[in-house]
């Protein structure tokens, strides 16, 4: 066991094999449900590898997939796991007006709370798709209730990436509570590396993994935020032939690999629901406040509450 105190955000992104942004151009919505449904049984593994570490998570879950799986939603608050939203049905943040984004999230919001029978607080956006282009998703999570998102990496990227944006928590609202948790990057260079998890702990060698996220607990001193996808431990799952390329090796490689290094990565480091981490932060922030970032630009605090 890795002996650092510090407790890091361990997140899975619930959604099926077919609702993935490397396929939303060859997958209809229309068609989803056609397709075979993975994504109960998939989860099921990831509840049953986390009861077997001793570890608890943040499962951020599409409302589309909590109104066809109420059980399993009602299983993973029973086995001590926090339920957030991943928004309805994995539409990137800004293809959405602010009035869209609204009732996105809220329809996410109610079908989570209905089926889990406990109160959503948490938020992460489809593919990490809250950037610049973005402010007012802030303020929409904000009035709608939610205490913290996990929407942004902080880095380039050809699909998603807010590379000006803080590396650790924030406060993108300077009159709300609502705090922002990027998912981690590590530092090599001067440049910050994507290493939060999903496809870039899948594809390269677990060591670059363990190597990043002892150095955010040991020099930086704060949590890393992991995540993944229950796909992600599905070798079996259908094959989407008219994807691209790229998009296919993305999604395909070394997933009968992925559960092995998942047991590693628990047992290496200490592990916590994303609430708890979201607390700590607040709580740091409160103390030491954060460097100057204007994720919303200052002519939008015209519509900012009183």
């Amino acid at each position: 066991m890795e002996q650092a105190a510090i407790v890091n955000g361990l997140s899975v992104d619930v959604e099926d094999w077919f609702q993935v942004g490397a396929f939303e151009e060859v997958i209809e919505r229309g068609n989803w449900d056609s397709l075979t449904d993975r994504v109960n049984r998939n989860t099921h593994e990831v509840l049953d590898l986390f009861d077997q570490a001793g570890a608890k998570a943040t499962f951020f879950t599409l409302g589309w997939v909590a109104k066809r799986h109420g059980d399993l939603m009602r299983e993973i608050v029973d086995r001590g796991h926090e339920l957030a939203s991943h928004g309805w049905d994995h539409a990137r943040v800004f293809t959405f007006t602010r009035e869209e984004f609204a009732k996105d999230i809220e329809r996410a919001r109610k079908t989570l709370e209905d089926a889990s029978g406990t109160q959503i607080k948490g938020y992460r956006a489809p593919s990490f798709s809250i950037d610049q282009r973005t402010p007012w998703a802030y303020m929409e999570l904000a009035e709608q209730g939610y205490t913290y998102s996990s929407s942004v990496a902080p880095v380039r990227h050809d699909h998603y990436g807010w590379a000006e944006a803080p590396r650790f928590a924030f406060k993108p609202l300077p009159w709300a509570d609502l705090i922002e948790i990027p998912v981690t990057t590590a530092k090599f260079a001067g440049k910050r590396l994507a290493a939060g998890g999903g496809g870039f702990f899948r594809v390269l060698p677990y060591a670059f993994s363990r190597w990043a996220i002892r150095q955010v607990n040991r020099e930086d001193e704060r949590p890393a935020v992991f995540y993944f996808h229950p796909w992600e431990i599905d070798p079996g799952q259908p094959r989407v032939e008219g994807a691209p390329i790229k998009s296919r090796l993305r999604h395909y490689t070394n997933l009968d690999k992925m559960s092995g290094k998942l047991r590693g990565l628990i047992n290496d480091f200490e592990w916590g629901r994303m609430d708890l981490i979201a607390h700590r932060e607040a709580v740091r922030l409160a103390e030491y406040g954060q460097e100057p970032f204007e994720a919303v630009p200052a002519t939008a605090a015209e519509v900012a509450p009183a």
